[in-house]
């Protein structure tokens, strides 16, 4: 049988959105002048990045899993975004998260045909360097100057990222 609610049902309720609208908002949210942080990923190829030491160019920097499936349905749209913003100075990093499987990933990158550098987060530290990230994809970008302007939870809006990236590149928001 059905009850009728009652007042603490309502607040209860309300309660309960407004937690969920303010995690929407901060996992949605600029994180303003966060600094990239400075730690190192070893690339597929081999090669072994610092993050920090990339400054110079904007960087776009996403948190991904091979059993992801809005990360793999980003992906297309990251290639893209590499194909046409990377000859302006546009650095992008995909980080596969410590628990999958390293032929998975190299399976899949070779799949989708990732032009960016790949790397997998082995022991977990550049997750945890980026605040802790758990969920993916999880998507971060760098200006120039190492600052962190843009940072998303889930699918990243493509649209505002590509506007924001152009905003970052020599140049400006030419199209």
């Amino acid at each position: 049988m059905i009850r009728p609610l009652k007042l603490r049902d309502g607040v209860t309720l309300l309660v309960v959105v407004a937690l969920l609208l303010t995690g929407a908002w901060i996992w949605s949210r600029p994180v303003g002048l966060a600094q990239v942080p400075d730690v190192a990923l070893t690339s597929l190829d081999g090669q072994t990045l610092r993050f920090a030491a990339m400054r110079g160019q904007p960087m776009l920097v996403t948190f991904w899993a091979t059993t992801c499936p809005s990360c793999v349905k980003e992906m297309p749209h990251l290639v893209e975004l590499y194909h046409e913003l990377a000859p302006r100075g546009l650095q992008m990093v995909g980080v596969a998260m410590y628990y999958d499987v390293p032929e998975d990933i190299r399976t899949l990158v070779r799949l989708r045909q990732l032009p960016y550098i790949i790397g997998h987060d082995a022991d977990g530290s550049v997750g945890r360097a980026f605040g802790n990230v758990i969920l993916t994809p999880t998507t971060f970008l760098v200006a120039a100057d190492g600052r962190i302007v843009y940072q998303r939870v889930g699918e990243a809006d493509i649209t505002q990222l590509r506007t924001t990236l152009l905003g970052l590149l020599p140049g400006g928001a030419r199209t």
